[in-house]
């Protein structure tokens, strides 16, 4: 498929088909995710390693499953939420998730994983007899529990549209981005760009407080001028100019930083393997891998201002 295409949320509970949903992967995006499926109109069967987790998706109205194969039977979309490209290939192939659902089943990834899995999961999909699309998600914790993540979806045009109405359930924003694994290719490279900006600002408030400036001041000047972006105005990494910011809550996430060195990982390893020249993604990428590796890595990513003070002598 050539270009985009893109959808905003369809409103209420009312306004969707009911469906029957698989949902495997219950955690901190995906708990969430299912209860705003159920709030929608929709039953769901999940089902997650964790006990804690499948209980609380229970008590939000997720029929709970003993193992991940018999949340299947019966449903018309099977959704994945897991932390890893061999995760999903595992149990879609290894653990039987494919071949225990009815013929032409739609399995919709919401996993950010390697482009590559994501095509090779697409495939197997394919191979089984069912349809696939990838969907990771873009939002965090905050935007999974308020029903306001974007999703970049790869696979179809029908699959996308039979998509699409889960999605509005879960989120505010739907892009089709294109052919199988595009989701991930966008979601990689976005989260790039959102990595090299937070270390970017986290660098420049380290900066102005060398030089005498308050952070006050600096978000001030910068919240308004040519520094403007997301990782300022929204996750300002230091207290104070924006009361909603981890910063102002000892940085809990949010969106982990070990969960921001998974994805620069996975730009930077598309970087290398496509030849592209990407100097400061692949140095956003080590200074992650190292800020979690060294004690950040259940701390929202925006803490890399901490390191990077850490190495300032501030």
């Amino acid at each position: 498929m050539n270009g985009t295409t893109e959808s905003g949320s369809s409103g209420t509970a009312e306004s969707l088909t009911a469906s029957t949903v698989a949902f495997i992967g219950l955690g901190n995006m995906g708990g969430p995710m299912a209860a705003n499926l159920v709030a929608a109109g929709h039953r769901v069967v999940g089902h997650d390693l964790s006990a804690d987790a499948l209980a609380a998706a229970a008590r939000r109205g997720v029929v709970p499953a003993a193992s991940a194969v018999e949340t299947v039977p019966g449903a018309d979309v099977v959704i994945t939420m897991l932390p890893a490209g061999r995760h999903v290939l595992a149990l879609y192939r290894d653990e039987g998730l494919l071949a225990a659902a009815a013929p032409g089943t739609l399995f919709v990834d919401c996993s950010t994983i390697d482009v590559t899995d994501a095509r090779t999961a697409h495939e197997a999909a394919v191979a089984a007899g069912h349809r696939g699309l990838d969907a990771p998600v873009s939002g965090g914790v905050v935007g999974a529990e308020a029903g306001t993540l974007t999703f970049m979806a790869g696979g179809g045009a029908d699959e996308f549209a039979e998509a699409e109405p889960l999605l509005a359930a879960m989120g505010k924003r739907a892009v089709h981005c294109g052919d199988a694994g595009a989701g991930q290719a966008a979601k990689i490279c976005n989260n790039m760009i959102l990595g090299v900006s937070m270390v970017a600002v986290s660098e420049a408030f380290v900066l102005g407080e060398s030089l005498g400036l308050t952070a006050q001041a600096l978000y001030d000047v910068a919240s308004t001028a040519s520094g403007q972006c997301w990782a300022l105005t929204s996750n300002c990494p230091v207290p104070g100019p924006v009361p909603a910011s981890p910063a102002n809550r000892d940085y809990q996430p949010g969106f982990a930083a070990a969960l921001m060195a998974k994805d620069l990982g996975l730009a930077a390893g598309a970087a290398r393997a496509t030849g592209v020249d990407a100097t400061l993604g692949l140095r956003a990428a080590e200074l992650y891998e190292e800020f979690a590796a060294e004690g950040g890595a259940d701390r929202d990513f925006s803490a890399i201002v901490r390191a990077i003070r850490r190495r300032s002598d501030r």
